[in-house]
C-alpha cells in the first residue's frame, strides 16, 4: 500500500478576530482569541490522515510547550510521527493569524522548521520511502533543503508534489522533479507572470506550466480550480459555502487530493472531493481542528455522495 510523507512545517497558530486590518502604529480591539497547531506541513498531513491515508511527518519543533502540543496533537490525529525532531536550541514555529471579512493575514516565525537539515532527511527517506510513495512539501522549510529533499525523493522514485507557498520564485531546473505543483493565484502570477482569473488566462498559465514539463492545479478560491492534468483545460466548480475561517482551507484541498493519488483514483474527481473538503474546513475556525474526517464530509455532502 503506498503511503504519503510531508516534509513541512509545525506552527503554533495564535489567532484573532478583527472587524478591519489595522494601520501603522494603530491598536484595536480583537476577539475570538484562540491557539491552534498548525504549519502548512502538519495541516496538510492532518488532512491526509482525517482522511484515512497513511501519513508520516519529516519535521522538526523546540522543546517547549507549542512543539509538545504540536506533535501530541499529529499523533492524535493518525499522523506518524516518528521522524518528527525535536530541537533544544530554536523554538517552534509560531503563526501570528489576524482573521478579518472571511480572510486572513499571517505573520510567520519559522523557528525549529528552518533548523531542519537535509542530511536527516536523506536519511528519513532512504529508510521510510518506497518507489511509488507521494512525497509532498511546501516551502516553510529552508529553501535549499527543500530543493535538495524534492530532488532526492524523485531519485528514489517517489511522486513529488510541490505547494511553494509562502510564494517565492523558483529556477527553472527544479521542476524536473515536480510531478505536480499546486498553487493559488497570487503564487501562480509570481511563478508565471499571469494573474488566472478568466478562461483566456486559464489556458494561457497552464501552458507555461506544460513548457516548464510539469502538471499543474491552480485554485481559484470561489472561483474552483484548473488543471493541465490530462493534457487539456479542465476547471473543476467549488461548493458555495458560508466561509467562518480559510486559514486551513488550501492545505486541507492538497491533502484531500493525496488520498486521491496514494489510492490511484480518479484524478479529477479527486479534485471535486478537495474542493468539498476545503469548503468544509472554512465552515469552522482554525486550521487542523477544522478539517473534517471522512465520515464528516460524505455526510455534510450526502446527496452527492
Amino acid at each position: 500500500m503506498k503511503k504519503l510523507i510531508v516534509l513541512g512545517s509545525l506552527n503554533m497558530d495564535l489567532s484573532i478576530q478583527s472587524d478591519y486590518m489595522p494601520k501603522s502604529g494603530e491598536t484595536i480591539n480583537g476577539y475570538g482569541f484562540f491557539m491552534n497547531s498548525g504549519g502548512k506541513g502538519g495541516n496538510q498531513a492532518v488532512a491526509a490522515a482525517k482522511l484515512g491515508v497513511e501519513v508520516k511527518m519529516i519535521a522538526k519543533v523546540g522543546n517547549d510547550i507549542f512543539g509538545k502540543q504540536l506533535v501530541e496533537d499529529l499523533k492524535n490525529y493518525g499522523v506518524d510521527v516518528s521522524n518528527v525532531e525535536i530541537s533544544d536550541d530554536v523554538s517552534s514555529g509560531v503563526a501570528m493569524i489576524t482573521r478579518c471579512n472571511n480572510d486572513n493575514r499571517i505573520i510567520l516565525s519559522n523557528g525549529a522548521n528552518h533548523a531542519l537539515d537535509f542530511d536527516s532527511i536523506k536519511d528519513k527517506l532512504q529508510k521510510i520511502g518506497n518507489p511509488g510513495d507521494v512525497f509532498l512539501t511546501q516551502l516553510e522549510n529552508d529553501f535549499e533543503v527543500v530543493k535538495k529533499s524534492l530532488k532526492y525523493a524523485k531519485e528514489l522514485g517517489l511522486y513529488t508534489i510541490l505547494n511553494p507557498a509562502p510564494a517565492r520564485v523558483l529556477e527553472d531546473d527544479l521542476y524536473q522533479y515536480l510531478d505536480l505543483i499546486i498553487v493559488n493565484q497570487s503564487e501562480c502570477e509570481l511563478l508565471t507572470g499571469i494573474y488566472p482569473d478568466n478562461e483566456g488566462t486559464y489556458q494561457e498559465v497552464l501552458d507555461v506550466f506544460q513548457a516548464k514539463g510539469v502538471k499543474a492545479i491552480v485554485t481559484l478560491g470561489t472561483d474552483g480550480s484548473i488543471t493541465n492534468y490530462n493534457g487539456k483545460l479542465q476547471h473543476i466548480d467549488s461548493r458555495k459555502v458560508k466561509a467562518v475561517d480559510t486559514t486551513a482551507a488550501g492545505d486541507s484541498y492538497i491533502g484531500a487530493l493525496c488520498r486521491y493519488i496514494v489510492y490511484d483514483k480518479d484524478f479529477i474527481e479527486g479534485l471535486r472531493f478537495a474542493s468539498d473538503v476545503a469548503a468544509l474546513t472554512v465552515t469552522k475556525e482554525g486550521a487542523q481542528v477544522a478539517i473534517p474526517y471522512l465520515n464528516e464530509v460524505e455526510e455534510y455532502f450526502k446527496e452527492n455522495k
